[in-house]
């Protein structure tokens, strides 16, 4: 089973180039994350301070590690996070093909 998380964060007003400069700092670090399967932050094209961010990783734990990570505490926790009006996840798991 894949665990599958999407966010969905929300920047306060005049805070959005902050936070897309984060989270395109976060995309490559991420993706060569062992388990992690995907990673992909999405901006809104109607409201620029909203981004969908898609995550697929091999398990939970891949998850937990990824917000530990050097590069999620500085550009998530540390840079982006503390910007946001608001922070929304889903989390499930991947259905796969039968």
């Amino acid at each position: 089973m894949a665990y599958v998380v999407t966010a969905k964060w929300t920047a306060k007003a005049g805070n959005e180039d902050v936070v897309l400069d984060a989270l395109a700092h976060m995309i490559e670090p991420s993706r060569a994350e062992p388990g992690c399967r995907l990673y992909q932050p999405t901006r809104d094209l109607d409201d620029p301070r909203v981004f969908l961010i898609y995550e697929i990783y091999d398990d939970e734990a891949a998850y937990e590690a990824h917000g530990a990570s050097e590069h999620a505490q500085r550009w998530g926790f540390g840079t982006a996070i503390p910007l946001l009006e608001s922070r929304e996840r889903t989390f499930g798991e991947l259905v796969e093909p039968r």
